[in-house]
């Protein structure tokens, strides 16, 4: 059960009461709906105006969310590219040549589906092997091109599946990672749902990380990081917040690099706009990235990546130091 999507059911009986008064009066305004619809925008800050990490998590999967189909019908243009060249297309994940605000760029987004039937075919966005060897055949040709990637994040994981197992998940993972880290393009990476683990990270390794306000970015899913911990998913909201998960806890901890703000309610409130804000702030970081050499690129990216932990290693020296 989505909790969000429970407490939102208040709003729709008011929305839907504020509505049925408007009709009666011709689309004016009388005191009875100004009443109601200041009623409407205090609950809207009760259940909105600061959400727990458990409550952004369930807003990241809101069923109503921008997903990564929004965002590529938003291109100016995208034309898909299929198959990983050794075993299947994997519909978990698109990919393709693209234009974006007139830049042409390759893009790679995972896919969720809006209902059940779409879901089951793109297995929830769960990638398999295939769809990180198709993003890594991209990722190449992207290089080759001297064209930018941008890529969409939106998965509770990779698949887990014996089958992706079997056919080298870990590697094929690995092998995004590795390409990521060589590409001589530019690179920039959007969370806009769930950033679930490696299956996240495989696409997320880029010079700019941007993130949407209510989306989250973690180690493992709170209901897989309580089971492990606790033998309990129940106590998922608790481990939400000991991930620090959140757009705010990344954009402190320096792992994204920019923060998407939402309207109050979550993106799906305002999707076209929020998917135009998200395509704007990809566009203005791909332009601070595209006049740099490729040298100096790649040298940025392995400080930028190199500093996240550092803190560590400091800690440990610290430690050595006192021990000592």
């Amino acid at each position: 059960m989505n909790v969000i999507v429970e407490r939102e059911k208040s709003l729709h009986a008011l929305e839907e009461r504020i509505a049925a008064l408007r009709a009666r009066d011709g689309g004016e305004s009388n005191e009875e709906v100004r009443q109601l619809e200041a009623s409407y925008n205090d609950l809207l800050r009760e259940i909105f105006g600061k959400l727990t990490p458990w409550e952004r998590v369930n807003m990241a999967r809101h069923p109503k969310r921008p997903i990564a189909g929004d965002y590529l019908a938003a291109l100016d243009r995208f034309d898909e590219l299929h198959g990983d060249r050794h075993f299947r297309d994997d519909p978990a994940l698109s990919g393709g040549f693209a234009k974006l605000r007139g830049r042409r760029v390759v893009v790679l987004a995972q896919q969720k589906g809006r209902d059940t039937k779409e879901n089951i075919r793109r297995n929830f966005g769960m990638v398999s092997p295939e769809g990180y060897r198709k993003a890594s055949r991209l990722m190449e040709l992207a290089s080759r091109f001297g064209l930018p990637i941008v890529s969409f994040v939106d998965t509770s994981g990779a698949d887990p599946g014996i089958g992706s197992e079997e056919r080298a998940q870990a590697e094929a993972i690995a092998r995004c990672l590795t390409t990521l880290a060589k590409v001589r393009v530019p690179t920039v990476a959007a969370i806009v749902g769930e950033g679930g683990s490696g299956g996240a990270l495989a696409l997320a390794l880029a010079d700019r990380v941007i993130m949407a306000e209510n989306a989250v970015y973690s180690v493992a899913s709170p209901e897989g990081c309580a089971a492990i911990l606790w033998g309990d998913a129940a106590r998922a909201p608790e481990a939400a917040e000991r991930l620090k998960l959140t757009s705010g806890d990344l954009l402190g901890f320096g792992i994204v690099d920019e923060v998407v703000p939402e309207p109050l309610g979550g993106a799906q409130r305002d999707a076209a706009g929020f998917v135009a804000r998200v395509l704007d702030a990809i566009d203005a970081a791909l332009e601070r990235l595209v006049d740099r050499a490729s040298a100096e690129l790649r040298e940025e990216r392995y400080r930028k990546y190199r500093r996240i932990g550092s803190w560590q290693g400091s800690a440990q020296a610290q430690m050595a130091s006192a021990l000592s």
